[in-house]
């Protein structure tokens, strides 16, 4: 629910504070806006133990893991910025068209202002300093709101922003769902979700209000096409750990495989082999493993069991796995085959170690099936057929696509990162993300006294017609 009015008057003092600060940062150079990141940075590479003991306490989340997708993207995103900021920065020219001659063409990149960063649980740091990297560039102040299921590294964020910024820079909002609520009640210049399409489409309609702009990183469900050509080893082994790390509560995980009828159960054996492999190499039970996490919370570990039931329920088999334990918000990386479109493992995204195995006969049943669904955040190929992978690539809609690979995009600070339709609106990471957080001003210098425009002004005679004419015609 959107409220009509904030309640809470200290949210609009904090926005009120803000306004000052996002006027003067306008101005803001490039080795102003550097200082500010590399403070930023600083403070994660000091806090390393930190931001790893909250994730713990949230996810049981392995160190190795939080360094891998949680600290190392945003120092990442972070030093890409600080190397490129500059450039970023620099006005750029434009070519001059025939009929504009003596004039001069700019685009300058102004911080759009005030920004709102509304965060997920399931990389709690990583989705949220990842956006504020993005709006300190473009120079923008920035309040957060982090989720409230991921309570230990939501606080811990707020500690971190009270040491680094004054609450007119950038600020942390901590509560329940109700401070987001009046949080989209203000008027910000910018707004930044990460979290589900249906939340996404209130998140728009209140930004609709204010007529603010926003990125939108939303989800969706990421299919695998393996190819005939696919080395299925190799699919495999980059499969199970894009659809397993942080217990699949990833919004670019697989969600679902395609793979040819005849390939299926090769693949399953290689699939059982890599979560041996990967989670359990001495046979001792994968509950045991310190290298996989666990279901955020309750209620979403009670989603996936009753997703679990309801499939089972209506004629799936259970290939691996299927075991949990709701004490320590365990589920078992399982795999699923025999799946109908009635099921809830079809129907939903999962977010969880749920891998449904769907098999077709040809490559355009594939495709069409892909198509008859909403527009996934990420689409992924695997096979060594560069006809097959094209024709993938031209008739599918996707927010980004991967071949022979998955989850890895996501930590190429080159390439744009975001949805299309219903996984997303706007890209972000690097440039895109510099992008997202500023205005493109275009900029047009005339010269001063006599031009190429006077002989367009009234009154209209025939040489006027004639230069007219002769524009719709040859321009």
């Amino acid at each position: 629910m959107i409220l009509s009015q904030p309640k809470d008057q200290s949210l609009i003092d904090l926005f009120d504070s803000q306004l000052g600060t996002s006027v003067s940062w306008r101005k803001s150079t490039t080795e102003e806006r550097i200082a500010r990141l590399k403070k930023l940075r600083n403070w994660i590479l000091s806090h390393r133990h930190d931001i790893r003991e909250a994730l713990w306490k949230d996810f049981a989340k392995p160190d190795p893991e939080v360094d891998l997708s949680e600290i190392f993207p945003v120092t990442s995103e972070i030093n890409h910025a600080i190397k490129n900021l500059k450039s970023w920065m620099k006005p750029k020219s434009l070519p001059t068209p025939l009929p504009m001659i003596g004039t001069s063409g700019r685009i300058h990149l102004e911080p759009k202002g005030r920004s709102l960063i509304i965060s997920p649980w399931n990389f709690p740091f990583n989705l949220t300093i990842g956006p504020l990297v993005s709006a300190l560039s473009a120079g923008c102040t920035a309040i957060i709101k982090p989720s409230e299921y991921s309570r230990f590294t939501s606080s811990l964020i707020h500690q971190m922003v009270s040491e680094i910024f004054e609450p007119q820079e950038v600020a942390v909002c901590l509560g329940e769902t109700e401070v987001a609520s009046e949080l989209l009640t203000l008027p910000f210049d910018h707004i930044f979700f990460t979290g589900s399409p249906a939340v996404g489409k209130i998140v728009m309609k209140a930004a609709a209000q204010h007529l603010s702009s926003v990125t939108l990183e939303l989800g969706g469900k990421s299919p695998v096409i393996i190819d005939s050509s696919a080395d299925l080893k190799d699919a495999a082994q980059k499969i199970i750990w894009g659809k397993f790390v942080n217990c699949g509560q990833t919004c670019i995980a697989p969600d679902y495989i395609l793979i040819p009828e005849e390939r299926q159960e090769e693949f399953i054996l290689q699939a059982k082999v890599q979560i041996q492999t990967y989670y359990d190499p001495g046979f001792n039970g994968i509950e045991k493993s310190p290298d996989y996490a666990r279901i955020i919370n309750l209620r979403h570990f009670e989603r996936l069991t009753a997703y679990l039931e309801d499939a089972m329920g209506k004629g799936a088999k259970v290939a691996f796995g299927g075991k949990s334990d709701e004490k320590t918000r365990y589920i078992e990386p399982t795999l699923l085959t025999d799946i109908s479109e009635d099921m809830d493992v079809f129907r939903e995204e999962i977010f969880g170690p749920i891998l449904p195995i769907i098999s077709y006969k040809n490559l355009h049943e594939a495709i069409k099936l892909i198509n008859s669904q909403p527009k996934p955040l990420a689409l992924y190929f695997f096979g060594s057929n560069s006809h097959h992978s094209r024709k993938v690539m031209q008739e599918t809609s996707s927010g980004n696509m991967v071949i022979n690979d998955c989850v890895l995009h996501f930590l190429h600070n080159e390439l744009p990162f975001g949805g299309v339709n219903n996984s997303g609106i706007g890209k972000a990471h690097g440039y895109h993300g510099f992008l997202a957080f500023s205005n493109e001003k275009g900029v047009l210098k005339q010269r001063v006294g006599y031009n190429n425009v006077s002989l367009l002004r009234p009154p209209y005679g025939i040489k006027a017609k004639q230069i007219i004419s002769s524009l719709i015609k040859w321009f």
